[in-house]
């Protein structure tokens, strides 16, 4: 998706300040804390906050050598995030504040899906610890301008959203024809990138087809 400079600037300034909120929460936690399941399936928190410092000190094309290395891009990064987790909470919370603004604008997907990453997995982190999350509901709605666009990769499988319509209704916005599915921002953002979860908080007769396309 193409921004304009004002709209990319904000996307870069609210990716500094969630990578900056998780710090200060992943070096507050306990190790029981830190090995809590989250919500990214085969992650445990500490890996999570472990894969946001991948993005910006691996980056898309350390990404993608490790995919090659490890035969497909989910396992590379997958790799890099375990290896990055080895690191202590205290060393994992230092590299995140360090690289807060480091500004990612990958070939294709562009600065939103920094942005998408950093709001998913901040879910992926806190619901499971029974924290607060709470992103700005504009910042919501421009990650799910970004997860039904062209330019969405590496999310899921474009197909999941087909014939469904979604609805925000923290800030009104819909997104796609078909079905329709309505909730709260948060709960759509998560629900679309397979997190279950999320569905609860949701209702419409898509709903169904969306938790068929998941399993």
């Amino acid at each position: 998706m193409r921004l304009g400079p004002a709209e990319r600037q904000r996307v870069f300034d609210a990716v500094a300040t969630e990578r900056r909120s998780i710090a200060t929460m992943i070096e507050s936690l306990s190790p029981d804390r830190l090995a809590t399941e989250s919500l990214c399936a085969g992650w445990d928190v500490k890996t999570v906050a472990a894969h946001l410092v991948s993005d910006f000190t691996d980056g898309f094309w350390g990404f993608l050598v490790s995919g090659i290395r490890h035969g497909n891009i989910d396992r590379g990064i997958d790799a890099l995030a375990r290896r990055r987790a080895q690191a202590s909470a205290g060393e994992i919370a230092d590299a995140l504040r360090r690289g807060a603004d480091r500004q990612l604008s990958p070939p294709v997907t562009g600065p939103l899906s920094g942005l998408t990453d950093v709001l998913v997995h901040g879910a992926d982190m806190r619901i499971p610890l029974g924290l607060a999350h709470r992103p700005d509901p504009h910042l919501v709605a421009s990650v799910l301008d970004f997860l039904t666009s062209r330019t969405q990769f590496g999310f899921f499988p474009q197909r999941r959203l087909r014939g469904i319509a979604l609805r925000d209704t923290d800030t009104g916005r819909t997104w796609g024809e078909g079905q329709p599915i309505h909730g709260p921002g948060v709960a759509v953002m998560l629900a679309v990138c397979g997190r279950t979860v999320a569905c609860d908080e949701l209702a419409g007769p898509g709903l169904a087809l969306l938790k068929s396309r998941l399993t």
